[in-house]
C-alpha cells in the first residue's frame, strides 16, 4: 500500500511537469475585427509571455488556405503560437469563404485589407508596432496576405480610408500569385476579372520586402508562377526571396498539429528562416 502511495505521488509529479512542457496551441483572446451581412469575423490573437499594451512588438497576421472555399485559422496556430514563444504577437484571421457564406475571392481580399487596417488602428490597445506587421497565410491564404501588399484598392467601403491595410513585409507559404490560367482561381474570378486581383500582374516598384515557402512539385500552385512573381519583383527594386523546397507539394509547411501525419522537420525550418528575415528587416533583434 505504501509503495502504491508514493508510485502515484511520483506519477502526478511527472505529469503536472509534463503538463506544464506542454504548448497550448488555442489562442489568447479572441476579437471581432469586421461584422459583415454574412457574419462577424474575429482575429485569433497569440500574446507573448507576460506582453503588456504599452510594448510595441511586430506581429504577423496569418490567412489560411482553401481555396477561398474553406478552411480553418487553426491551419496557422502551431505557427502562431512558435511566433509568440519568441516575442512576436502572432494572428490567425478569420475571413469569409465561399461554402459557408457564398463569397468570391474579391470579398476575401477585402476581408484580409480589413484585418490588416483593424490590426493598425487598434495597435496601442494589441501592444503592437504598426510599422511592423506581417501579412503572412497559405494557397488562398497566401494569396490575400500577397494582395494586402500589392493590389491596390479593393478596399472595404465605410473604413477608415486614411489608415493603410498595406503591411510592411509579406510571409508567404506556397501562395496563389496568378489568378489567370497560368496559375490557380481562373473560374473562381472569371476571365473578365482575372488579373484584378493577381499579384503577378500588379509587380511595381515600392512594394514590401516579401519571402516565400514553396514546392517544387506542387500541383495546385505552379512552381513557376512564384519564380516568375519573385524575379518579377526583384526586377523591379524590390527584395523579394524564394525558398524552394524540393520534391514537396502543395501544403507542405503544416505541422504535426493541423496535419497530424506530418513531422515537424519542414515547418521548424520555416520558422527558423522566417526568423531570420524578420531579423534582417530589423522587426526581432534575437
Amino acid at each position: 500500500m505504501k509503495n502504491s502511495k508514493i508510485f502515484l505521488i511520483l506519477f502526478l509529479i511527472s505529469f503536472s511537469f509534463i503538463a506544464k512542457g506542454q504548448v497550448s496551441y488555442e489562442p489568447n483572446e479572441t476579437l471581432i475585427y469586421k461584422t459583415t451581412p454574412q457574419t462577424t469575423l474575429k482575429l485569433h490573437v497569440f500574446k507573448p509571455e507576460k506582453h503588456k499594451k504599452k510594448d510595441k512588438r511586430p506581429v504577423v497576421v496569418f490567412f489560411f488556405g482553401g481555396g477561398w472555399s474553406g478552411g480553418s485559422p487553426k491551419q496557422f496556430y502551431q505557427q502562431a503560437r512558435y511566433f509568440s514563444e519568441r516575442g512576436i504577437v502572432a494572428i490567425s484571421a478569420e475571413y469569409r469563404v465561399f461554402k459557408k457564406h457564398n463569397t468570391t475571392p474579391f470579398d476575401c481580399v477585402r476581408d484580409a485589407k480589413s484585418a490588416i487596417r483593424w490590426v493598425r488602428v487598434h495597435a496601442s490597445e494589441l501592444g503592437i508596432d504598426p510599422d511592423r506587421v506581417i501579412a503572412s497565410g497559405g494557397s488562398a491564404g497566401g494569396h490575400l496576405a500577397a494582395c494586402t501588399g500589392v493590389i491596390e484598392g479593393n478596399e472595404e467601403v465605410g473604413e477608415e480610408l486614411k489608415v493603410s491595410s498595406v503591411p510592411n513585409a509579406m510571409l508567404l507559404f506556397n501562395p496563389v500569385i496568378d489568378t489567370t490560367e497560368k496559375g490557380y482561381g481562373l473560374k473562381k474570378v472569371g476571365e473578365a476579372r482575372k488579373t484584378e486581383i493577381s499579384p503577378c500582374s500588379h509587380v511595381r516598384e515600392g512594394i514590401v520586402p516579401t519571402l516565400i515557402f514553396h514546392g517544387t512539385a506542387d500541383k495546385t500552385v505552379p512552381f513557376e508562377n512564384v519564380q516568375r512573381f519573385t524575379n518579377l519583383m526583384n526586377e523591379e527594386g524590390n527584395s523579394c526571396e524564394l525558398i524552394a523546397y524540393e520534391g514537396e507539394g502543395h501544403g507542405f509547411f503544416n505541422g504535426s498539429f493541423f496535419r497530424k501525419k506530418n513531422t515537424d522537420v519542414i515547418f521548424n525550418s520555416t520558422m527558423e528562416k522566417a526568423m531570420e528575415f524578420f531579423k534582417e528587416l530589423k522587426f526581432i533583434y534575437k
